[in-house]
């Protein structure tokens, strides 16, 4: 492989939001940290030197959006999920999550519903909840070892009233890349009742081999009208931390009012860095991403393997997208303060414990495999001993 993905980097001392604060958080400095969704990789060279480049031009501005940062990404979602879309649709915000906030904001009334399908990234709580709005879960069903989607309750959440969904695709955690017949559904329940979708693609280019992202709003036109696509390099190329996340959004009149709502929060300009970032990724990136890919798909088959041999308790969730693997633990332990007792304190590794998820992912773990295998394989040997000392 061109890019050596074993490589350790110690990010110690990087104000790292998951490496410098495991005395802070979990109560010990030696915790392994397996949680943040970030990865302990290196993003392309090209993005390097890119960062590099703008950093010697000295002077750290107001920032547009340049006619390069269109033509990346409309040519990325073009090249890598046949979804052509005009330059006008994109437009931006710092992240993904501030997005989902904003809309929730700007498309909703205090004490609407909105509508979210649990276990589901915790974020979704927050931004309904603290905008004052109510959360109306469409739960997930558990079947087969899969997630699926409860159809029935979702016709009558949305006929109930429902005025927004937000959309986990690909699902953060359980991994599911949704099919087109699911989405579908989705999309035809949403537009029969008048709700607005709001789909966090995020993790929509780390899907494993064999599997297909479909962006929901190239499905067809009507679900494109009332929809917002959030996507960003965040993910894709490990760049959380430089502020820069696209949303896509057909709907002249969406776009109008969502464009209206980040000027009013003055959020509107975009990050020096994270623009620059943006047009080097999704430019450049391609080999790097395709690399990274089956590099995950080892460590997923490592701790496939791991916990079939020395967890066999624990039932693993696989993934068909994702770095984030999805563990039930019940047999092990429900409870959550005993489960995050089990990791802090007796294997020392910080897995997400699973019910900052909803009450559904009360005795699940969240593994984040995005780093060297020799880390993973540590925070599993961990884990595994910690276990065994138990029983």
């Amino acid at each position: 492989m061109k890019y050596d993905f074993d490589r350790v980097i110690d990010r110690m001392g990087t104000a790292s939001y998951k490496w410098d604060q495991s005395e802070k958080l979990f109560g010990h400095s030696d915790v392994l940290p397996l949680w943040v969704a970030d990865m302990d990789f290196e993003p392309p060279q090209e993005v390097v030197d890119e960062i590099q480049r703008r950093a010697k031009q000295g002077v750290y501005g107001y920032t547009i959006r340049m006619p390069e940062y269109f033509d990346a990404v409309s040519g990325w979602l073009k090249r890598r999920h046949q979804w052509d879309i005009r330059h006008e649709w994109i437009t931006s915000s710092p992240g993904v999550v501030p997005a989902l906030s904003l809309i929730v904001h700007a498309f909703t009334q205090p004490g609407d519903k909105v509508i979210l399908q649990s276990p589901v990234y915790y974020p979704f709580y927050d931004v309904i909840k603290m905008n004052g709005r109510n959360v109306v879960d469409n739960a997930l069903v558990l079947r087969d070892g899969r997630y699926e989607i409860d159809f029935d309750l979702l016709e009558n959440q949305a006929a109930d009233g429902a005025k927004l969904l937000l959309l986990c695709s690909p699902h953060n955690p359980g991994g599911r890349v949704w099919t087109r017949e699911e989405l579908t559904r989705i999309g035809d329940i949403c537009v029969r009742h008048g709700v607005l979708v709001v789909a966090d693609e995020i993790h929509h280019d780390l899907v494993y081999r064999g599997h297909e992202h479909i962006p929901f709003a190239g499905i067809k036109d009507e679900f494109a009208q009332i929809s917002f696509t959030c996507i960003a390099t965040s993910k894709t190329f490990n760049l959380a931390g430089l502020q820069a996340a696209s949303v896509i959004i057909p709907n002249d009149e969406l776009r109008r009012l969502y464009n209206q709502a980040i000027k009013t929060f003055s959020i509107h300009m975009e990050s020096y860095f994270g623009m620059s970032s943006v047009v080097a990724g999704y430019t450049h990136g391609d080999e790097w991403l395709e690399q990274l890919i089956d590099y995950l798909q080892g460590n997923l088959t490592y701790m496939l393997d791991f916990v079939a041999n020395r967890l066999p308790e624990i039932t693993v969730m696989r993934p068909d997208a994702t770095y984030l693997v999805w563990m039930d633990c019940r047999a092990i332990s429900e409870d959550p303060a005993d489960l995050k007792k089990l990791m802090y304190d007796e294997a020392r590794v910080a897995f997400t414990e699973g019910s900052v998820f909803g009450k559904q992912g009360e005795g699940y773990l969240r593994v984040n495999i995005a780093c060297p295998r020799s880390i993973l394989a540590e925070a599993l040997e961990r884990f595994a001993s910690a276990v065994r000392q138990r029983t």
